[in-house]
């Protein structure tokens, strides 16, 4: 059950526990001579106590009246507050705080939305309603970093196999940190390096069963089965093997944008919620290999790294390449948004723009970015909450703070080696798994988002995104929604993608009435 408190003009609030100023509803909550603890339980002292801790709670200062926000260093839990009113609201749901703000949309979150596939940084895509940033602590008006992933080179000497045997011994411990004390785990399976690697060592520490769990979209598609059942073979896992149908797909999409908060435009959100209850017949804990692409310089950074030798560079230029990177409608935006709605936005500035020019090597400029925003608004909102959706515990040991911090620790040479991306988490795992897993390049689970919008949901898709009272007819130019719909434009290779991340914001803006 989420939970909210309400500050300020609390009187007419029916809560749990209420004092002037301030009201909780719903929420498991400390209440000392000074403080009020209020979310996950901890031991609060002061800002002291932040050294120490890893949590997102909220805290009222009984002497001086006043709250606080804090969010965990990575983003593992989400935060949100409405900004205008008499009453303001704090919830770690963003859909519990519908009641309490207006329908308006925030067109900078709507361009970045259509651009990367989900909302980055404090904004959300409501007006009136922002988002703590993860390692940080605030009230309304003003924010505090505490903890910012940095780059701090150490060993620049010491070779690929000694920082290897560095991120191993971390990665070991921090699994067995994780492991349910006395019951079975489960692991999201892939087959690709991260996950592999995190299932190889839950089976070699674990000494209860381990469950995997993979899936695949039926014989007609494109499959990674052939990798994910040779590494349960070979870690004597009890593998499950899930097949999700396109039909599947598009008649859960609702419930699972309900259960996230902002919407997240790409099409493994379904599967995720699919896989969670899965695992939720065996387990209480899964295991994930998230953060291995941000930590370790994943296959995504090549494209920016081109652009970096080749491009002609400059701020904006870069803001460019990394938006296109994405693969996404950044292109499309002049023609795409109502001319209204573009003009609104067009000169705004970017949320990654002071972090593109950072003074740090460039492979960990990249990473930096991916870790502050694709970690904490896509990747661990994602897995998150749609585990936490299903009623089990999803926890990523390749995304832990401490790994993030030692992998900035990290040559970058090291992370991308040549042509070769993670190649010191694959030195660092290389002796666990078949050589066939370390070695073989990404190509990441693929969806045949093309061809199931031509053939099976194009009916539907025209019936939700040219309704002309659909939710999305305010901002975007359905005449070129029709266009993609048609296959007409330029858009043909990624038309799939591009109207799967619209049929996702029409059905988000349509379950958030």
């Amino acid at each position: 059950m989420s939970w909210t408190i309400a500050v300020g003009n609390v009187e007419s609030v029916q809560a749990t526990w209420k004092e002037a100023g301030i009201a909780i509803v719903d929420a498991a909550f400390s209440v000392g001579e000074r403080y009020v603890v209020i979310g996950e339980e901890c031991e609060w002292t002061g800002f002291e106590s932040l050294d120490r801790l890893d949590k997102t709670f909220v805290v009222w200062d009984r002497q001086l009246q006043q709250i606080w926000m804090i969010r965990d260093r990575v983003g593992q839990k989400t935060l949100y507050y409405t900004r205008t009113g008499e009453t303001r609201w704090i919830s770690p749901r963003l859909r519990s705080l519908n009641a309490y703000h207006s329908r308006e949309l925030d067109l900078v979150a709507l361009r970045d939305y259509l651009s990367c596939a989900f909302v980055p940084g404090s904004q959300t895509l409501w007006q009136q309603v922002r988002e703590v940033r993860p390692g940080t602590y605030r009230n309304f008006q003003e924010e505090t970093i505490y903890w910012s992933p940095q780059e701090q080179i150490h060993n620049l000497d010491a070779s690929l196999e000694w920082h290897g045997q560095k991120v191993r011994s971390l990665l070991e411990g921090l699994i067995e940190e994780m492991l349910p004390s006395g019951e079975p785990v489960g692991a999201f399976l892939s087959g690709g390096i991260d996950s592999s690697c995190v299932t190889a060592l839950a089976a070699k520490l674990h000494d209860r069963a381990v469950h995997t769990y993979s899936i695949h979209f039926g014989a007609p598609y494109p499959s990674e089965l052939e990798f994910a059942n040779l590494v349960a073979k070979h870690c004597h896992t009890q593998h499950h093997i899930l097949e999700i149908s396109p039909e599947m797909i598009w008649q859960m999409l609702p419930e699972t944008l309900a259960s996230l908060d902002d919407p997240i435009g790409e099409g493994l959100t379904v599967p995720n919620l699919v896989l969670a209850r899965a695992a939720k017949e065996s387990v209480n804990v899964v295991l994930n290999g998230e953060g291995g692409d941000p930590c370790f310089a994943g296959p995504k950074n090549k494209p920016m790294l081109l652009n970096q030798l080749y491009g002609s560079g400059g701020s904006k230029r870069d803001v460019e390449a990394y938006l296109t990177s994405f693969q996404k409608c950044f292109s499309d935006l002049p023609t795409l948004l109502k001319p209204e709605v573009y003009a609104a936005i067009a000169q705004a500035p970017s949320v990654f723009e002071s972090d593109l020019n950072a003074p740090v090597a460039y492979l960990n400029r990249l990473m930096l970015l991916n870790l502050k925003f694709k970690g904490a608004d896509y990747i661990l909102t994602k897995v998150n909450a749609l585990t936490a959706a299903a009623g089990i515990t999803g926890r990523s040991p390749l995304f832990d703070p401490r790994m993030v911090e030692l992998s900035l620790q990290i040559p970058p040479q090291y992370k991308l080696a040549g042509a070769e991306e993670k190649a010191v988490l694959k030195a660092a795992v290389a002796d666990l798994l078949p050589d066939v897993i370390v070695n073989r390049p990404k190509s990441g689970m693929i969806m045949s988002m093309q061809q199931w919008f031509r053939n099976i949901w194009r009916r539907r898709a025209r019936a939700l995104l040219l309704d002309r009272k659909a939710e999305i007819a305010p901002y975007i130019n359905q005449a070129i929604v029709k266009d993609w719909l048609d296959y007409r434009g330029q858009v043909w290779h990624r038309y799939g993608l591009k109207l799967w991340l619209l049929v996702t914001l029409e059905i988000w803006l349509r379950v958030n009435r």
